[in-house]
């Protein structure tokens, strides 16, 4: 069970001995055109299992852009417990990207488009271990290492 402190977006879960204990990893916050965001964490935790401190924020064609904002906002504050957010887009320059952009501050913040699963399980196996800048960019790096295009990987080029 999660405890959320109303006034500092920490959160604690009560350890096995019955104790609160601080949740302590890089939130991430999937914000996606239509379900993509969903469907994201979804198939994230059919790979990797059940993720704590991961939000998805969906932006339909009617959706009231400052309302959507303001869910990014919260979502950020909810997921955020002192070691920084990842807010992740579908593609840079799009509705989804721009809101996004909007919520960054200071560097606890990062904005990371062009989502795609690999990112996710990176950013799942190090977000616990790793700062935010470190984190990002395993996550980039991953992203582009697992995009293909599969006749010229086979034919070894």
């Amino acid at each position: 069970m999660l405890l959320r402190s109303p006034l500092r977006c920490t959160k604690w879960r009560l350890g096995s001995n019955g104790a609160s204990e601080l949740v302590s990893m890089i939130g991430m916050v999937l914000v996606t055109h239509g379900l993509l965001a969903t469907e994201f964490k979804a198939a994230l935790e059919h790979v990797v299992g059940p993720q704590e401190q991961l939000e998805t924020i969906t932006i339909g064609p009617e959706d009231d852009m400052e309302v959507r904002r303001k869910d990014i906002m919260s979502a950020v504050c909810r997921v955020n417990s002192g070691e920084g957010v990842v807010v992740l887009t579908d593609m840079f320059g799009g509705t989804p990207s721009n809101l996004a952009l909007s919520c960054m501050n200071g560097g606890s913040v990062e904005v990371v488009a062009g989502i795609n699963l690999p990112m996710l399980i990176k950013l799942a196996s190090v977000r616990d271990e790793e700062s935010l800048g470190e984190a990002v960019l395993h996550a980039q790096e991953a992203g582009r290492k697992y995009i293909n295009v599969a006749s010229r990987v086979l034919a070894g080029k």
